[in-house]
C-alpha cells in the first residue's frame, strides 16, 4: 500500500506557503507516496469534500502564487471550535478526537503542518494524542526562536520598504511627516528591517519603550538642517514609556490575545500636537502578507517543504524544520514555540541604525 501524507495551512497566510505545498507534493511523489491537502486547516479531517488529493500536476505554476491554494483560518482551533447549535447560539466544543478518529480510518502516516506559532501548538498537542506530526514554520513576523528566519517575511519587508519609498516623495512634498504603522506583533523585526533599508528617521520597536520627547526632538532637529519632512515606522505592538500596547479589541471568541492596531494613528496625533506639524498616518496591515514571494522567501520555502518530506521518511515527529544556516535541521515543537524572538538591541542591525542617526525612541 502506498504511503498517505496529509498537508495543511492555519493561522495567517504569507508569502511562500504555495512554495512549501509544491516542494512536499513534489517531493513526496518522488518517493511514491500520496499527497492530500486538508482546506482551511483541520477542515479536511472534518469534512471529506475539503480534503483534496494533490499531484504535481495540480501544484505546477504555484511557485509564485501568494497565498494557500488550501486556504487558511485564523478560527479553526479543533481544540475550541465554534459550533453554531440549533437555537443560533455559539457553541465552543472540542472536535480534536474526531479528527484522530479520522486521520486514522483516512490512513494517513503523517500530518505536514504548515502555521505560525499557534497553529502549531494545535500541532504539537495532537502529536501528543497520537498523531504523527511534521511542523513547518510560517510567519511574517519572523518571531520564532527556533529558526533563523521563517518563509514570508522578506517579502513582507520588501512590501514594507516599497511603501516606505512611495512615502519619501509625497512627505517631501508637502513637508509632512508621514507615520508608518507594520506588523509584527511583540517584535519589531519588519520594522527594524523595512525602517532602515527605506531610510527611515525615527523607528519605533516593542523591545523599546519610546519617548515621544525623543521622536518629536528627532523631527525638529530634521527642521533645523534643512529637511522639513519626516518618516517614522512603528511596529504594532510598540508602547510609550509607561504606556500600554495599543489593540483594537478582543481576538478570536473574546479570548486573551488582542488585536493590536491603532500605535501609528496615536503617535501621529501626539507629533500633530506637539509640533504643529501636518503629520499623516498609514496602516499596511494585511498587504504585507500579499503578493508574490521574493526569490529569497521562494527557496527557503522550498528548503522547508523537501526538508518535511525528508523527515517524514525518517519518521522524526512532533519536530519542526528549522533553519540553521547553512543547513535545515529539526527541534521539537515545544521548544520551537516556548517563547517568541525579539529584536537584540546589542546587534549589528540596532547599531546600524543607530549609527546612521535613526532615532528609536530612547
Amino acid at each position: 500500500m502506498r504511503e498517505k501524507i496529509l498537508i495543511s495551512t492555519g493561522g495567517g497566510d504569507a508569502p511562500g506557503l504555495n512554495a512549501v505545498i509544491f516542494a512536499v507534493v513534489k517531493s513526496a511523489t518522488r518517493k511514491g507516496w500520496e499527497v492530500y491537502g486538508s482546506r482551511s486547516g483541520y477542515g479536511g479531517l472534518l469534512d471529506r469534500d475539503d480534503l483534496v488529493r494533490l499531484s504535481p500536476e495540480d501544484v505546477e505554476g504555484i511557485l509564485p502564487i501568494g497565498g494557500t491554494i488550501l486556504g487558511s483560518t485564523n478560527k479553526g482551533n479543533p481544540f475550541a471550535m465554534p459550533v453554531e447549535n440549533l437555537a443560533g447560539e455559539i457553541q465552543v466544543i472540542d472536535v480534536s478526537d474526531k479528527i484522530m478518529s479520522n486521520f486514522k480510518r483516512m490512513g494517513f502516516f503523517c500530518h505536514v503542518a504548515i502555521g505560525g506559532d499557534g497553529s502549531l501548538e494545535i500541532a504539537h498537542r495532537f502529536a501528543q494524542k497520537g498523531m504523527p506530526v511534521i511542523g513547518v514554520p510560517k510567519t511574517i513576523d519572523n518571531d520564532l526562536e527556533a529558526t533563523e528566519s521563517t518563509f514570508g517575511f522578506d517579502t513582507a519587508v520588501s512590501t514594507a520598504t516599497d511603501a516606505i519609498d512611495k512615502l519619501h516623495s509625497t512627505a517631501k512634498s508637502h513637508d509632512r511627516v508621514m507615520v508608518v504603522e507594520v506588523m509584527g506583533r511583540d517584535s519589531g523585526w519588519i520594522a527594524l528591517y523595512s525602517g532602515i533599508s527605506g531610510g527611515a528617521d525615527v523607528i519605533l520597536l516593542p523591545e523599546i519603550p519610546f519617548s515621544l520627547d525623543a521622536v518629536c526632538e528627532k523631527i525638529a532637529d530634521n527642521e533645523l538642517h534643512d529637511k522639513h519632512y519626516s518618516i517614522v515606522v512603528v511596529a504594532e505592538g510598540a508602547a510609550s514609556e509607561g504606556g500600554k500596547v495599543m489593540s483594537k479589541g478582543k481576538g478570536e471568541l473574546g479570548r486573551d490575545e488582542m488585536v493590536l492596531g491603532g500605535v501609528g494613528e496615536w503617535v501621529a496625533a501626539e507629533i500633530r500636537d506637539r509640533l504643529g506639524k501636518d503629520t499623516r498616518s498609514l496602516v499596511l496591515g494585511h498587504l504585507q502578507r500579499g503578493g508574490s514571494p521574493t526569490t529569497f522567501d521562494r527557496l527557503l520555502a522550498l528548503r522547508y517543504g523537501a526538508a518535511a518530506v525528508r523527515m517524514a521518511e525518517a519518521e522524526v515527529f512532533d519536530h519542526m524544520v528549522a533553519w540553521t544556516p547553512p543547513t535545515m535541521t529539526s527541534v521539537p515543537i515545544a521548544d520551537a514555540i516556548c517563547r517568541r524572538k525579539k529584536v537584540d538591541l546589542s546587534s549589528d542591525k540596532v547599531l546600524t541604525a543607530r549609527e546612521i542617526g535613526i532615532c528609536l525612541g530612547d
